[in-house]
């Protein structure tokens, strides 16, 4: 209704009497409540930078009596503030602002309100305060925000004359398998921080007190829920609310009027989905189009993310498309894929044309580069090394590798085909020729080559363990009849006049004719001979003898028992040390070095002497290398190697060695190997059948058991050295 309008109205009213009067009543009511709608509205939006802060101002027609009602999402990060009964004058719905944490600001209108949507990287702590028809809204700084731990502050911070009690906390289960907590405040403009801790989620109303009733312990795993234990308890002038969850889960928080819920819902990987790696980081979209032209559908993105985008006249044609929850940035990689087509990035900044344009630019530009190099003048500049070899850097400057084509191209990595490098010995100067990128280029690889190796000092323990035990027993019995030698009759008469003498060997004739050959001994008298043999450990074997004889008789029997039982343990450590470099070699001998001669025929049919050297001795060898971590990675060649005899080959070598790659903490010792030998020999002699004789048996045989253990093993210790100093 126009001014003009309503003198119109007023006029008629007056000459029509009081039926009029109540028509422009009612037209008065009516500009009135016109007037009233259109002043609540968002005139402006803008954003800037206070003391490090993100502060966003928005103005609207006429001042608020109170801060809107707010909610924020976890993911994407967005504050959300609801303005009821107002419209959008701004002139437009997008803000790209682009300042820190803050991205864009959306307004939005619709269903008798307009809705206000901060996008940010992140989300943060925020705080409210109105300044007559401004809304000042301030963000946290990023790191601010982490320090305290509060991703999410809902609705005012501002502080109230009295604490409000709130009214209700329940639990429920929705359709999806989500837990939701549904928390009924006293008071819509409550403020509530809502941070992670461990495994839960603690949600503080502020400046609000609980109950005596509503002060409990919640078990609500028979809902099938992520949430098991939610817990409420009055902490100083705010509610705590504990809600512990197991698995996998994410959460999203939002307020309508008094209700405040909390919903969280279980993560599971859904096969549907394009993605589920984590090459795409950007936020989730969902696109839905027929036919729709490629420029638009750029133009969405465009709005969506932020950033700027620029498309060449090349790009043109339309898109047929479906993509749910999907990253923005793999939706863009896709749509561009589809249409054969590129982009190049600067800053906020993404310039959209045809891969083959793009790669056509790219190859002009390189020859462009290329052509520039080979007309730029060239420079001199001389490189004094501190630690590392002037021969060993010229060397790698000049290293090239061949490309293919028929053609032996080299291609030198650091230098240009222009450039030079000059090592100097004596001062240990290197002098290189170049174009000025190239020598930034070898100024770098300089600077980070030229440093001191870091040095490892590895000890190695060889322990040899061995043990030993044997067991010997054995016996001997004899006899003879000296009657004969003596002036009596041999042997034992059998009837007929033949007799029988007995004896422990062939020389029992001398007993049986009277003729001497010698003396009588435990050789020729012995029945049979099983002592305990006397090679258990090279050890003499003691020995028990018993005779039975008669003074006045010519006759005699003889026993011998022989046992033996030893036990021996022995352990010999070989402890070879090391100190070398980073990446460094090193080895330690310690033993003898044999030489023999070998004869070797050769082509011509000669023969020829060669004189062939072999190493018996102790060794380490080591090559280490110190990790980012402070752990040490070795490569380990250990070696003990004895004489044991010579033979018409050769020596002839015990061999014990080890080759392996391990890696340690400094300081710290690990056992590589070991060789565990274990041998057991039991024998038994007799004499037939008397031998099996229970008992009487042990008189005619011997038995020896023997058991040796012997066992290597390898330790390995390195230690970084730093300053001159073993760090552990």
């Amino acid at each position: 209704m126009t001014t003009g309008q309503f003198f119109f109205a007023t006029s008629v009213a007056r000459r029509r009497g009081p039926s009029g009067w109540r028509i422009w009543l009612v037209l008065v009511g009516l500009l009135v409540g016109g007037l009233a709608h259109a002043q609540e509205a968002i005139r402006a939006v803008s954003a800037s930078v206070v003391a490090g802060r993100e502060v966003v101002r928005i103005e609207t027609a006429q001042p608020l009596s109170a801060v809107p009602r707010a909610f924020t999402i976890q993911s994407p990060a967005r504050v959300v503030f609801d303005f009821p009964a107002a419209r959008n004058e701004a002139g437009r719905a997008v803000f790209d602002l682009n300042q820190g944490n803050l991205r864009s600001v959306h307004v939005i209108e619709a269903q008798g309100r307009t809705r206000v949507v901060f996008n940010l990287n992140r989300a943060v702590p925020y705080e409210t305060e109105l300044r007559g028809n401004v809304l000042l809204v301030t963000l946290q700084p990023t790191d601010t925000a982490a320090s305290v731990a509060a991703p999410a502050t809902f609705a005012s911070d501002q502080p109230t004359a009295e604490t409000k009690a709130l009214v209700d906390i329940d639990f429920r289960r929705s359709e999806d398998g989500a837990g939701r907590v549904i928390v009924e405040l006293g008071d819509p403009q409550t403020g509530v921080d809502i941070r992670n801790q461990g495994r839960a989620l603690v949600v503080e109303f502020l400046r609000t007190r609980l109950p005596e009733g509503l002060r409990r312990r919640m078990d609500v795993i028979d809902f099938a829920t992520p949430v098991r234990m939610i817990t409420a308890s009055q902490v100083g002038d705010r509610v705590r609310l504990l809600v512990e969850a197991v698995g996998e889960w994410e959460h999203s928080a939002y307020q309508r009027d008094n209700r405040f819920v909390l919903e969280v819902r279980p993560v599971t990987p859904d096969p549907s989905k394009l993605v589920q790696g984590t090459r795409y980081s950007g936020e989730k979209l969902t696109l839905n189009f027929q036919n729709i032209d490629v420029r638009s559908l750029l133009q969405v993105f465009a709005d969506f993310t932020g950033f700027n985008i620029i498309t060449t006249d090349s790009v043109q044609g339309n898109l047929t498309l479906r993509l749910k929850d999907v990253p923005w940035d793999q939706a863009l990689d896709i749509i561009l894929e589809a249409k054969q087509l590129g982009m190049t990035k600067s800053g906020n900044v993404i310039r959209i044309a045809p891969k083959k344009d793009l790669d056509a630019e790219a190859l002009a530009q390189r020859e462009v580069g290329k052509k520039l190099e080979e007309l730029e003048p060239l420079r001199t500049e001389v490189f004094r090394l501190n630690f590392a070899k002037a021969e060993d850097v010229v060397k790698t400057l000049k290293d090239a590798t061949s490309s293919g084509g028929g053609e032996n191209v080299a291609t030198n990595r650091l230098l240009s085909t222009r450039g030079s490098a000059v090592a100097d010995s004596r001062t240990n100067q290197v002098f290189v020729t170049d174009v000025s990128a190239r020598l930034e280029a070898v100024r770098d690889y300089i600077r980070r080559v030229d440093s001191p190796k870091r040095q490892v000092m590895i000890q190695a323990r060889l322990v040899e363990a061995r043990e030993g035990f044997g067991r010997a027993l054995g016996v001997r019995l004899g006899g003879a009849d000296l009657r004969t030698i003596r002036g009596g009759d041999a042997g034992y008469s059998v009837g007929g006049g033949a007799r029988v003498a007995i004896g422990g060997s062939y020389d029992a004739i001398t007993a049986t004719t009277g003729e001497s050959t010698g003396g009588l001994n435990n050789q020729n008298t012995n029945f049979f001979n099983l002592p305990a043999t006397a090679n258990v450990n090279n050890i003499d074997v003691p020995r028990f003898a018993l005779s039975l004889f008669s003074p006045a008789a010519n006759r005699f029997l003889n026993l011998e028992l022989a046992a033996l039982e030893s036990d021996n343990k022995g352990r010999i450590i070989s402890s070879p040390k090391i100190v070398t470099s980073d990446l460094n070699k090193a080895t330690i001998k310690q033993g003898d070095q044999l030489r023999y001669l070998q004869r070797r025929t050769g082509a011509g049919g000669g023969a020829e002497d060669l004189i062939v050297t072999i190493d018996a001795n102790l060794s380490l060898e080591v090559t280490p290398q110190i990790t980012p971590a402070g752990k040490v990675l070795m490569s380990i060649r250990a070696t003990k190697n004895q004489l044991t005899g010579i033979t018409s080959a050769g020596p002839q070598l015990a061999v014990k060695e080890i080759e392996t790659e391990v890696m340690v903490d400094s300081g710290g010792t690990v056992m590589i190997g070991g060789i565990f030998e274990q041998e057991e020999i039991e024998s038994v002699d007799k004499v037939p059948v008397l031998g099996d004789v229970p008992v009487l048996g042990n008189l005619f045989k011997n038995r020896n058991n023997t058991a040796n253990k012997r066992e290597l093993l390898i330790f390995v210790t390195p230690v970084v050295i730093e300053d001159g100093v073993a760090t552990q």
